[in-house]
């Protein structure tokens, strides 16, 4: 049996990657793989700590974030296809269309 304190170092080194590729990167693709690894973390300390107190809530937290992040990653790459159809680039310093 693994520890489970192996599984929480596990998330939170893939929550520290995904806050610093959120953090430093300016491709917006790359950002939105970042914000996946962060999730992917989530779920992991989820599932540790279901496991942890020998109960499924973790586990069912876990698929609801699965879904959402699914949800996440289809709207975020229309809006990329969409942002590279107006503007021409996915770097996020070059997209104002917000601005006035």
């Amino acid at each position: 049996m693994i520890p489970t304190h192996y599984y929480l170092f596990l998330g939170t080194a893939l929550f520290t990657v995904g806050v610093v590729g959120v953090l430093t990167r300016r491709n917006v693709i790359v950002i939105l793989m970042s914000i996946e690894i962060i999730l992917n973390a989530v779920n992991i300390n989820l599932v540790a700590f279901s496991r942890w107190f020998h109960a499924v809530d973790g586990q069912v937290f876990a698929i609801f974030v699965i879904t959402d992040a699914a949800a996440e990653a289809a709207v975020g790459l229309g809006l990329i296809i969409a942002l590279f159809r107006n503007k021409e680039t996915v770097n996020a310093d070059e997209i104002d269309l917000l601005k006035w």
